[in-house]
């Protein structure tokens, strides 16, 4: 139960979850544990800006297998805030969003690594790190540096891996690197094998219910 007039802690976790898989769960749980928060929501993309010649599975089938992922998870949840504009998104433009919904709680944005080195080609970046709090997850295989981003950006900076939860936040937005999701799943790599094989071999990889309604609808073949 959240206190009437407490500031909440809240993060979104945008991307195209497709499919969603045991890895993104891991990491709602996850920061649910470390970071306190009251509500965790992946935040699926119309189409991702940055990847304009990758045409995701329709926003229907990825929010259908979110929602059966996340149905037992009280804290767990998924936004529609970028299907429903049913168009690319800068996530600046999101972000500002979600500032002027949520007004009077915290706002965590959760990036995984990659995006991190990479985010200097995102739109308005130093814009995004400074807008608000944000949550880089490590990730196998990708090494992790901060000589390429601003002097500003680097004094937002906490260094969490190695530590244990639940961690401490501050008064002022940070961004926070934690190593303590640790998944080797690739979306990409599970796509690629049903295509290969038109059937579902790594059902170890995502949850029984989005298995089956991969199944069911035939996706990825």
């Amino acid at each position: 139960m959240i206190e009437a007039g407490r500031s909440r802690n809240i993060a979104f976790f945008g991307g195209t979850f497709d499919p969603v898989h045991n890895g993104h769960l891991s990491i709602g749980k996850k920061l649910v544990e470390l970071f306190d928060l009251d509500r965790f929501f992946f935040l699926p993309a119309f189409h991702a800006p940055h990847k304009p010649d990758s045409k995701p599975t329709s926003g229907y089938h990825r929010f259908a297998m979110l929602t059966l992922a996340t149905d037992d998870e009280p804290k767990i949840s998924v936004s529609t805030l970028e299907l429903d504009h049913a168009r690319s998104r800068y996530s600046f433009d999101t972000l500002t969003e979600l500032m002027t919904i949520y007004p009077q709680d915290r706002v965590f944005f959760v990036m995984g690594a990659d995006s991190w080195m990479d985010i200097r080609t995102w739109h308005r970046w130093e814009e995004v790190l400074l807008l608000t709090d944000h949550i880089v997850v490590s990730r196998p295989g990708y090494a992790i540096s901060f000589d390429h981003v601003s002097d500003a950006v680097r004094e937002r900076i906490v260094d969490v891996r190695g530590g244990k939860g639940p961690i401490a936040t501050r008064n002022t937005p940070t961004i926070y690197f934690t190593d303590a999701v640790h998944f080797d799943i690739s979306a990409t790599d599970i796509r690629e094998d049903i295509r290969d094989d038109a059937v579902l071999d790594r059902t170890d990889d995502v949850p029984d219910v989005v298995a089956k309604y991969i199944e069911k609808y035939e996706l990825y073949r």
